[in-house]
C-alpha cells in the first residue's frame, strides 16, 4: 500500500510540474551550413522562454519544402522565401494548387542569390557555365529553384552542365577539391559557406545585373541587391546579384493568441536574431509587417496594429 501511495504521489507531482496546456510545434528551418539552422535555434529558445508551455521542435528544411510542409500540416512553422511563397499562395510551379494554409508572420532580412566561381575556372559570365560542373542545394530548396531560373535566362539548362545537389557543406567540399567550378546558393552576405571556401580557394562572384529584368519576367518578386566590396576576400568591387526576402510562415490554423505571442517575442528580441545575422540589427515592427503578397496571420496583424506598424 505504501508503495502504491508513493506511486500516486509521484504521478501527481509530475502532473503539477508539467506545464499546463503544453503544446509542441514543428519548425522547419534550412540545410546544414546555412544561416536558417542557427537562426531557427535562436527563435526556438526565444519562443520557449517567452511563451509558457510552448515547445518547438526544430527540423532541417528548405524554402520550397517548408511551405509545402506547413500547407500539408507536416509542420507548423517554417522559414520561407518571399518569391516562392508567393508562388505557393498563387498555386504556380513548382507548387501544385493554391496553398491556403500558409500565413505570413514576419519579414526578417534580404537574401542574396550568389553565383560563386573558382577564380581560375575561366568563368566571366553565365554563358561560360556551359560544360562546367555546378553544385547547388537539393531540390526543394529555393536556391536550387533560382539556379534553374538563372540558367534559363542565360539560355542554359541543367543538361548543359554537370550538376550535383547537396548541402552547403557538401558544395564547399566539392569546390575545394576541384570537383565543381561553380557554386550557387541563396543566403545572407557574407555567407559562412562562401567564407569557408574562400579560406582555401580563390573565388569570384558573378555580377547578375544584366539578367535582372529577365528574372523579373519569371517572378516579379526578384530584386537587384548589392554585395558590397570587401564582403569576401579579394572582392574589390560591388557586385549586383538577385535578391528576395526571408520571412517566417505558420499554419493559418495556429491560434491568434499563439501567433501574437510569437510575433511579439521576435519584435522585442531583435538583438538575439541579429546575433545570428547582423542584417537584422535594425529590424523594426514596420519592416517585419511588410506586405510581400502572402496573407498575414491574424495574430501577427494584432501585434503589428498594437505596435503602430500597420493601420
Amino acid at each position: 500500500m505504501h508503495v502504491r501511495r508513493l506511486a500516486v504521489f509521484a504521478t501527481l507531482a509530475a502532473a503539477i510540474a508539467a506545464p499546463a496546456h503544453a503544446e509542441e510545434a514543428k519548425f522547419m528551418t534550412g540545410p546544414q551550413g546555412g544561416v536558417w539552422v542557427p537562426l531557427g535555434g535562436a527563435l526556438k529558445a526565444m519562443w520557449e522562454k517567452s511563451i509558457p508551455g510552448f515547445q518547438v521542435q526544430v527540423l532541417p528544411g528548405a524554402g520550397v519544402s517548408n511551405v509545402r510542409a506547413v500547407q500539408s500540416g507536416q509542420a507548423d512553422i517554417g522559414f520561407g522565401n518571399s518569391i516562392t511563397t508567393v508562388d505557393a499562395v498563387a498555386g504556380r510551379e513548382p507548387f501544385k494548387g493554391p496553398h491556403t494554409n500558409v500565413c505570413n508572420v514576419a519579414t526578417l532580412y534580404p537574401q542574396y542569390f550568389q553565383v560563386v566561381v573558382l577564380a581560375n575556372a575561366g568563368i566571366n559570365s553565365l554563358k561560360d557555365l556551359k560544360g562546367k560542373s555546378l553544385t547547388t542545394q537539393v531540390k526543394g530548396n529555393t536556391g536550387e529553384l533560382i539556379t534553374q531560373h538563372i540558367l534559363q535566362v542565360a539560355g542554359l539548362k541543367y543538361s548543359d552542365l554537370k550538376v550535383s545537389f547537396g548541402s552547403y557543406n557538401d558544395s564547399v567540399g566539392q569546390m575545394q577539391d576541384g570537383h565543381a567550378q561553380v557554386f550557387t546558393l541563396g543566403t545572407t552576405v557574407p555567407s559562412g559557406a562562401v567564407m569557408d571556401l574562400a579560406s582555401s580557394r580563390e573565388i569570384r562572384l558573378l555580377d547578375l545585373a544584366e539578367h535582372h529584368e529577365a528574372m523579373r519576367k519569371i517572378n516579379p518578386g526578384y530584386t537587384l541587391v548589392t554585395v558590397k566590396a570587401g564582403s569576401y576576400p579579394k572582392q574589390e568591387k560591388d557586385v549586383k546579384v538577385i535578391g528576395y526576402a526571408t520571412h517566417v510562415v505558420v499554419s493559418c490554423k495556429l491560434t491568434e493568441d499563439r501567433v501574437y505571442a510569437m510575433t511579439k517575442a521576435m519584435a522585442t528580441n531583435v538583438k538575439d536574431m541579429a546575433a545570428i545575422n547582423k542584417a537584422m540589427s535594425e529590424l523594426t515592427p514596420k519592416q517585419m509587417a511588410e506586405d510581400i503578397g502572402v496573407p498575414m496571420h491574424p495574430g501577427a496583424v494584432k501585434f503589428y496594429k498594437e505596435a503602430g506598424a500597420i493601420k
